[in-house]
């Protein structure tokens, strides 16, 4: 699902998400438009434009990337 997503993309749209995931992989996340998702303890999601990118964290700081789509009503239904 996450590649055919990508797959939709212009190559600016590409360079900017790897930006995201660079920064959301080191930690630089200040710059972001990122919130935590209600009802879930380690579990945040991105904006960028109409996209979403969903990830969460463990306790250990791993970064796994749950989702990204192009926001919809069954974006955040996971």
């Amino acid at each position: 699902k996450i590649s055919k997503a990508l797959a939709k993309l212009t190559a600016k749209e590409k360079e900017a998400i790897a930006e995201i995931f660079a920064k959301i992989k080191t930690g630089q996340i200040a710059s972001l438009d990122l919130k935590k998702l209600k009802g879930y303890e380690d579990i945040y999601r991105v904006c960028f434009g109409k996209w979403r990118v969903i990830y969460r964290t463990d306790n250990k700081g791993k970064v796994f990337l749950v989702s990204f789509e192009r926001r919809n009503d069954s974006t955040y239904k996971f």
